[in-house]
């Protein structure tokens, strides 16, 4: 898999480096590239205790993104998913080691306990004040004796950078930390594995399938599981959770595993807020990445009953740009409309004939979905056919409110519909199209000629023309037939959306931007639309 990197063995040490060029000043490092790699606090005066955290790269923002005021004093980074080494652990304590002492956060896995360990034993022997918590928060394996500390290591780099900032002692921020390891569960799920640089990506997830529990290193989950959607993807994590979170306010991290698109991990942040398995979940850290598996398609959900001293320390603000502070879930707010965004509904009338006329057009358009969005990612970003299923959705279940005895007002009823649910540049076209059809349909032209109106009125808002590649190649061809009946319409529009997999420069639309070869031999997929629109209607008339 191509990635931005240059060279494998100096891909977390270019990491490094772009971190600390973009803090502002707030990072630096110890000089001892390339087998110490230490993110320290650029400000810290040992005062206080100190916190050091880390493990193997490739979870980033997690650890370096996390060193700053109120979370961590200094970052031990290793290579990716590769413990860092005694030294480099040992460097890091000496480093930031004050009078007050320092407090090793470590995920339990046996590298870094061994590793981390071991450096704290010589840093002792050296005289230092250190003490170490494990973090072993997974639950995805009950049994496991040992289990895999994951991202709710997060919430105690949170804890007890807050308490170490306000001047705790060593003693105090250990048994805080640990009363929170005993608390927290965390689990999550992923649509697909990491790629580790210079390694052959595991594809042992399949197509439909997702996989609940797996590790931040792509270890393989507990179960493979038959995907659906977001909603019962949340589900499947909170059954899990469930026994965890009964009784009492807790708090949750939203995580993103890595290649979850801000767009998704909202919908799931919605699946979460919504659910009423997380009924005590009252508030929330994230959605964000925090502690990623490289690009794995996944999110985790952490959580931690909270009191009002620890919701104290989650939401002391820090310095980090990578760390979203803690909300307090609550339901959305809405607004009404402004004045004069709400459209009059005109009174709703029957026409058997023309409401079956419209529920097969919107059938047509659905059905029609996956070709279009296909036809749609030759020249565009594959939506064209959502877009008008959407709209086509939307538009059935208004059918019941239509005036659809009165052309006129059913062609402006139509385009207000359009305008609210239809989205992208199409929605606002036929929005424009249908609305001057009314207009002049209520000016007395018959409903052919209206629509005609309609199509004028759009090139001229629009700018598009017959043969720029667009709808309109279909559309006005279709609408000039019109008049010898819905099959030669039918005709006029096939003849005319064909011809557009002859038109290798577009002047109009989102595929005016794209090269000849993409548009050569493949129809606008608009036009397509309208032909296929017209050649259905013409098989129930």
């Amino acid at each position: 898999m191509t990635q931005f990197i240059n060279k494998r063995e100096t891909l977390v040490t270019d990491a490094i480096d772009g971190l600390l060029a973009s803090s502002g000043g707030a990072l630096e490092r110890l000089d001892g590239y390339p087998h110490i790699k230490v993110v320290c606090r650029a400000d810290w005066d040992k005062s206080h205790v100190a916190l050091i955290s880390g493990g193997g790269s490739g979870h980033e923002p997690a650890h370096a993104g996390f060193v700053g005021r109120g979370m961590l004093t200094a970052a031990v980074c290793g290579e990716v998913f590769a413990s860092p080494s005694v030294d480099a652990v040992l460097a890091g304590i000496i480093a930031v080691t004050g009078p007050a002492g320092c407090l090793l956060i470590v995920k339990n896995y046996t590298g870094d306990r061994l590793n981390f360990g071991l450096a704290a034993e010589r840093a002792r022997a050296l005289g230092l004040v250190v003490s170490m918590v494990v973090v072993g928060d997974d639950i995805a394996l009950p049994d496991l004796p040992q289990p895999r500390g994951v991202a709710g290591t997060l919430f105690v780099h949170k804890i007890a950078g807050a308490m170490a900032e306000q001047g705790a002692t060593l003693t105090e921020i250990t048994k805080a930390a640990q009363t929170a390891i005993d608390s927290m569960a965390s689990i999550g799920m992923s649509l697909d594995t990491c790629t580790v640089p210079g390694a052959r990506k595991e594809n042992r997830i399949a197509t439909g399938m997702a996989e609940l529990g797996l590790g931040i290193h792509g270890e393989p989950g507990v179960q493979q599981v038959a995907f659906e959607d977001a909603g019962t993807a949340m589900d499947m994590v909170l059954d899990k959770l469930a026994p965890r979170i009964t009784g009492g306010d807790h708090v949750a991290i939203l995580n993103n595993l890595g290649a979850t698109t801000p767009l998704e991990m909202s919908v799931l942040a919605n699946a979460l807020t919504t659910s009423d398995k997380a009924k005590n979940i009252k508030h929330i850290i994230g959605p964000a990445p925090l502690m990623t598996s490289l690009d794995m398609h996944g999110f985790s959900v952490s959580v931690l009953p909270v009191d009002d001293t620890t919701l104290s320390y989650l939401s002391d603000p820090v310095d980090m740009a990578d760390w979203p502070q803690m909300q307090t879930i609550s339901a959305p707010k809405v607004a009404l409309l402004p004045d004069g965004l709400r459209p009059i509904q005109p009174a709703a009338s029957r026409n058997e004939d023309t409401r079956n006329l419209l529920d097969h057009a919107c059938d047509l358009l659905i059905t029609s979905e996956a070709e279009l969005n296909a036809l749609d990612a030759k020249s565009g970003d594959g939506d064209t056919g959502s877009t008008l299923a959407t709209a086509a959705h939307d538009l059935k279940g208004a059918l019941d409110r239509l005036p659809l005895a009165d052309p006129a007002q059913l062609f402006r009823a139509i385009s207000n519909e359009l305008s609210q649910t239809m989205g992208g540049s199409s929605g606002v076209i036929l929005a424009i199209f249908f609305g001057a059809a009314g207009d002049a349909s209520a000016n007395g032209l018959p409903p052919t000629q209206a629509l005609l109106s309609g199509l004028e009125r759009i090139s001229q808002v629009g700018g598009a023309r017959k043969g720029d590649r667009t709808m309109i190649d279909a559309l006005e061809p279709a609408l000039h037939a019109l008049h010898n009946g819905i099959a030669a319409a039918a005709t006029a529009a096939r003849k005319g959306a064909s011809e557009t997999a002859r038109i290798g420069q577009a002047k109009a639309g989102r595929a005016s931007y794209v090269p000849e070869e993409n548009l050569i031999g493949h129809n606008d997929p608009g036009a397509e639309a309208v032909a296929r629109l017209f050649e259905g209607l013409a098989t129930i008339t």
